[in-house]
């Protein structure tokens, strides 16, 4: 049988069934999935995978299918990626004006998480003012391509508008642990609900809720993915060259080198454009930093669970 994973917690799976539209708990078969990357988590909410029934209510997990997009971060004490989020059409990324403050780095880590789908950038709690740095920066996200709006879980401010972005698509949520984003789910979800419960309703497979676990919501034509939210968040990639692609505007410019990384090589064109201030200084510098983090990480021949795999 063919489906969708909706929840995942300690390995034990809530697995949507294509064939008959029920829900099965699942476990992996075996334990361990044919999968060559060496992952912290091998099935994610939004995986579809192939599994097998073993009871009127219970299954085994034998294949994840391929998948079609990711929101993966980096596990630093175990050193291995996380995907907590896939196969959806897009991530709506949550900030906030106000407490916790607008921190524009942290967009440009998120951003680089997520790969192969579209990226929203919503900025919770827009009652709030922002600095001119802060509203300066939130606007050079339009200007580099990416889709913005400002929303009120508290006022009600552009939530139809935010509804609207996500009819019909598969919506991954992802944000700082604070910037309303469980809020906002709840008006998404049931707009009757006014506070966070842990309960979750069987009937439209929604939950009001502090996020603590990635969980797949739905009602009418919206469907979320929900994230627990994050203090922190890092890369997830191997090589400095997968970084350039969330930089879009480090491609206008073409360096005296192929492969040039906009550091410290010779002839970088993204260099000269920052100095002439064509290339904004605070997201160069979250660049660097990003950089930096990947270089400092242990190769992978030197990981613990990557000796333990290849034995």
């Amino acid at each position: 049988m063919k489906g969708q994973i909706r929840r995942s917690i300690n390995n034990f799976y809530t697995v949507f069934s294509f064939e008959d539209g029920r829900t099965y708990s699942c476990r992996i078969k075996g334990k361990k999935l044919q999968i060559e990357n060496y992952e912290y988590n091998p099935i994610a909410v939004g995986d579809e995978v192939e599994f097998s029934l073993y009871s009127d209510t219970e299954g085994l997990v034998t294949e994840r299918l391929e998948r079609r997009s990711t929101f993966t971060r980096w596990n630093v004490k175990l050193e291995k990626n996380q995907t907590i989020a896939a196969n959806m059409d897009q991530v709506l990324i949550v900030c906030s004006a106000g407490i916790p403050p607008f921190r524009p780095r942290f967009l440009d880590r998120a951003i680089a998480c997520a790969k192969g789908c579209d990226i929203i950038l919503c900025m919770n709690k827009c009652d709030n003012l922002l600095t001119e740095f802060e509203f300066d920066r939130w606007a050079l996200y339009h200007s580099l391509g990416y889709r913005i709006i400002a929303v009120s879980a508290l006022t009600g401010e552009n939530i139809e508008d935010l509804r609207a972005l996500l009819r019909g698509k598969l919506t991954a949520l992802v944000g700082q642990s604070g910037v309303g984003k469980s809020t906002l789910v709840n008006l998404l979800i049931d707009p009757e609900v006014k506070q966070n419960t842990g309960d979750v309703n069987e009937k439209y497979s929604r939950g009001n809720h502090t996020t603590n676990h990635s969980i797949y919501l739905e009602r009418d034509d919206i469907r979320l993915i929900d994230t627990p939210g994050v203090r922190e968040i890092l890369v997830p990639y191997e090589e400095s060259e997968e970084l350039l692609s969330a930089f879009p505007e480090f491609d206008a410019f073409k360096c005296h080198y192929d492969g040039c990384l906009h550091l410290d090589e010779p002839g970088c064109k993204v260099k000269e454009a920052l100095e002439d201030e064509r290339i904004d200084l605070d997201r160069y510098e979250s660049y660097v930093r990003m950089q930096e983090s990947l270089r400092e990480r242990s190769p992978k021949w030197a990981r613990t669970h990557f000796r333990k795999n290849k034995q």
